[in-house]
């Protein structure tokens, strides 16, 4: 095509338009917001990406740690321990991080907020509600 004639060949700079930088303005902080809000990552280049629904009367732990064989099932074994019935749970990983969201439908012990801190290779552990 580019010797045909009447042609003219032009880079894309789609994203380069006021209405693009728009968007784009727009876009990351709702990704931020959520983050924060409900723990998703989906279309993060930092994070597995992850989302799940949220549960209506539960509690909702995050947990970053390096991707290693095991950790999720330590997770599980201290939720165990306290007796904690898990609505749902979801775990993805890439090349070095992996990221649990763990949903429980009951009151918990402060105890297990700093047992699942203490999980080896723990990057970050924050109870999001």
């Amino acid at each position: 095509m580019a010797g045909a004639r009447n042609t003219i060949l032009t880079p894309h700079i789609g994203g380069s338009t006021m209405e693009a930088q728009e968007h784009i303005g727009n876009f990351v902080p709702h990704k931020i917001m959520d983050f924060i809000n409900t723990g998703n990552t989906s279309g993060s280049v930092n994070l597995p990406n992850l989302k799940l629904p949220s549960f209506e009367d539960s509690h909702r732990f995050l947990h970053i740690h390096a991707n290693k064989p095991n950790i999720m099932a330590t997770i599980n074994n201290i939720l165990a321990k306290y007796d904690i019935n898990i609505d749902g749970q979801y775990l993805k990983t890439n090349e070095s991080v992996g990221y649990v969201i763990t949903d429980i439908n009951t009151d918990y012990n402060e105890e297990i907020k700093e047992e699942l801190k203490n999980v080896d290779d723990t990057i970050r552990f924050r109870v999001l509600y």
